[in-house]
């Protein structure tokens, strides 16, 4: 399923003291995690992300709040809510992605392929669509 975008649902270990979610390269996600970062404090009406990237595939997944990716392989759009804390967004790479409507306890980690590369990034839409989305 590496060429689209698709939810995965991490399994959950939990007790009277808590839950617990694991979540493993090559195992639970399908690429050696290289990068990780978080973004928080983003306004419902915020759109975060807004790029493609050539090389890096991503799984996004709010550890707390909740969020919606639109996905776009410049074909079609599809829209993942994401609310629970144990399931994630897989993205593959040239993918057009835009991160809204964030709840204000919102926390969206982000695990990332590759390690941070600005020229990787494909910030104009129509350049994106030029390349072919995802067929490129």
């Amino acid at each position: 399923m590496k060429g689209e975008s698709y939810l995965i649902e991490f399994s959950q270990k939990g007790d009277d003291r808590g839950n617990l979610v694991v979540v493993e390269s090559l195992c639970d996600i399908p690429f050696d995690i290289k990068r990780v970062f978080y973004i928080y404090g983003s306004d419902r009406d915020v759109i975060r992300g807004n790029h493609a990237n050539r090389e890096t595939e991503f799984v996004l997944i709010n550890v707390s709040g909740t969020s919606k990716v639109c996905v776009d392989d410049g074909v079609s759009k599809k829209v993942f809510d994401l609310n629970r804390p144990h399931i994630g967004i897989y993205l593959p790479r040239m993918v057009w992605k835009e991160m809204y409507d964030f709840s204000p306890d919102s926390v969206l980690l982000c695990l990332a392929s590759t390690k941070y590369d600005p020229d990787e990034y494909i910030r104009n839409y129509d350049e994106y669509l030029s390349l072919g989305g995802l067929e490129r």
